[in-house]
């Protein structure tokens, strides 16, 4: 859990936990999507937080842990390595919506799965569930939460908004240690770049936001775009 970047930082995630709760006292879920290395994780789990600090009970996932093991591409012959097929084959839709999305849901049973198949192991985790309260409140970070597969879930959707270039820069930082460097960047520049912008393209995902946040500055988040109408703040996001 990360300790709040400002004081700033701690207002916004809160003015949004409010409004997030006030949609309604049944069960929500809150899509926060955006680039790859945006910083979608961490504005996850702080918001996740300020939702319990008032008194909503929380669950957390996240879309890497319902996607496909990789022995199910190789048993099936089927591309995930390139930007296209990781976008097209990787995500294990099925999963995501009857284990996790549907019975989170106001009308769901509350009997939610909140990891598929661990992403590094492949360790297939679909029956292992918890009890989501009636009032509880599901946050997901995804890359492509509102892709046509997902987006009808959804109560309320974030979208995280950085530049590519810092994107890539901060990816290839963060995956260096685990990949090595040329490792890191041949993945985000040749699968993660691409398959983003596909989802871009097609879906156009700000279009689709409840509010953007311009997280360039984790000090300093702004929101520059709510129910669709851009603010007075004028940033240079090059996914619009």
């Amino acid at each position: 859990m990360p300790p709040p970047a400002s004081a700033r930082r701690r207002r916004l995630l809160a003015e949004i936990a409010h409004r997030v709760s006030g949609l309604s006292q049944s069960r929500l879920r809150v899509a926060v999507d955006g680039p790859s290395a945006s910083g979608k994780t961490s504005f996850a789990h702080e918001l996740a937080a300020e939702l319990r600090a008032l008194g909503r009970p929380t669950l957390r996932a996240s879309f890497d842990d319902f996607k496909k093991p990789w022995r199910d591409a190789r048993e099936h012959g089927y591309d995930r390595v390139s930007g296209e097929g990781y976008y097209r084959n990787a995500p294990d839709f099925v999963s995501a919506r009857t284990l996790l999305l549907e019975p989170a849901g106001p009308l769901g049973s509350g009997v939610v799965a909140l990891c598929g198949h661990d992403p590094l192991t492949g360790l297939d985790h679909r029956d292992v569930t918890v009890e989501a309260p009636s009032n509880a409140v599901l946050v997901v970070d995804s890359m492509f939460a509102m892709r046509p597969e997902y987006n009808r879930y959804w109560d309320f959707r974030i979208w995280i908004a950085v530049p590519t270039d810092l994107c890539l820069a901060r990816g290839i930082e963060r995956d260096s240690a685990s990949e090595g460097s040329d490792e890191a960047e041949r993945l985000h520049r040749d699968r993660y770049l691409v398959s983003e912008q596909i989802y871009r393209d097609e879906v156009d995902p700000m279009s689709r936001a409840d509010v953007t946040i311009d997280n360039t500055d984790f000090a300093n988040p702004v929101v520059v775009q709510t129910k669709g109408t851009a603010t007075d703040v004028d940033i240079d996001i090059d996914q619009r």
